[in-house]
Order: structure tokens, then sequence, then C-alpha cells
């Protein structure tokens, strides 16, 4: 059972579709990962209040909809899979944000022009497919995302991280720099600064 963790909808269960194709976040490493983002140097409550979130490869819509319940303004979720697709809409509808939230039944890869930027992206790829730097380079050059802004990239645990070290010092502007991992099970999460 998936439920959003705090905030304005904290218990509200989700629904999941059913099989392997789609894996929510669970919850206590959603729980984890929020208290990261809200405690960091780098972070803070005002990373999430009012910010306009991207969840890239929604699934359930699980980290978008969690960051919804703790104050963002507005969710953006990409996702192709038509049952994933359901569950997504059932999940902003049971919690009546059907107002604060864009579904876009697109290839994060090959995104449309974006109108609102966003400050926080979520990235949840399927494992061992190269595909965090491919969507994060499509969706900066649509123009999704904010100048500055946090990604929190989901890989496999023994993968390596999306963007190779040497790429990530201060002289390399332009690029995303490092700032905190997490193991979780089988999953790394790293986060950036974009």
């Amino acid at each position: 059972m998936v439920r959003i963790i705090a905030g304005s909808r904290k218990g509200r269960v989700l629904t999941v579709p059913a099989g392997q194709t789609t894996r929510p976040t669970a919850d206590r490493v959603r729980q984890a990962l929020f208290d990261m983002l809200l405690h960091a140097p780098w972070g803070g409550p005002a990373l999430i209040c009012g910010a306009h979130v991207l969840d890239a490869f929604a699934g359930t819509g699980a980290l978008g909809l969690e960051a919804l319940s703790r104050g963002a303004k507005h969710a953006t979720f990409f996702e192709t899979s038509r049952p994933a697709l359901a569950a997504l809409r059932a999940n902003i509808q049971a919690c009546k944000w059907q107002e604060n939230c864009t579904v876009l039944a697109r290839d994060v890869t090959d995104p449309p022009a974006g109108s609102s930027p966003a400050e926080l992206v979520f990235l949840d790829p399927p494992y061992h497919q190269n595909l965090p730097v491919r969507a994060l380079d499509a969706l900066q050059g649509k123009g999704w995302i904010a100048a500055n802004a946090i990604a929190v990239i989901e890989t496999g645990r023994e993968e390596p991280l999306p963007f190779p070290s040497e790429e990530n010092t201060p002289e390399k502007t332009g690029r995303p720099v490092f700032l905190a991992e997490r193991q979780h099970g089988a999953a790394r999460f790293s986060i950036w600064r974009l």
C-alpha cells in the first residue's frame, strides 16, 4: 500500500497499477527523501512550498503528489504507460488536485515546449537505460527547468551517478552540481543543482 506521508493529504492511499512495470517509491523512502530535502543546507521548506514540481516517469505520481501535500503550488507529470496514467489520474482526482496538476502523456525525452519552469524535478526512470541525462537535457532544452533547480534522480544502486564527478566542479559552468546521495535497498537517490 502506498500513501501520502505528510501534509494536507497525509494518509491518502494512492492507486497503484497491477504488475511490475510501475515501482512506486516506498513510503519510508519518500519520507527519508523529503526529510533530506527539508533539512539539508541547500534545501529547506522554501524548496517545496509554492514551487512548481516536475515528476518525470511519474508512475503513480507519488513524488509529485507528496510535494503538493507538503505545499508545492503545481505539479507537472510525464508518463507514457496507460495503466500508470490511469492510476495517476485517479490519484489526482482522489486528492482533489485537478487544478494543481498537469498530466502529459508524453515521452519526457521528447517534451513539448514548457510554459512554467520547475524548481524541483523528480526523475524515477527505468533502471539501466541512461535516461536521466537524456531526460534532463530534453527538459532543459524545452524550458521546463528553472535556473538553479534541484533534481532528485533515482537510479539502480549499482548504476554510476548520472553525471561523472569530473564534470561537477565549479569551473564547469552549466553542468549539474552534486549535492547529496542516499541509498535505500536497490535504489540510489542523487540530488543535483541544475
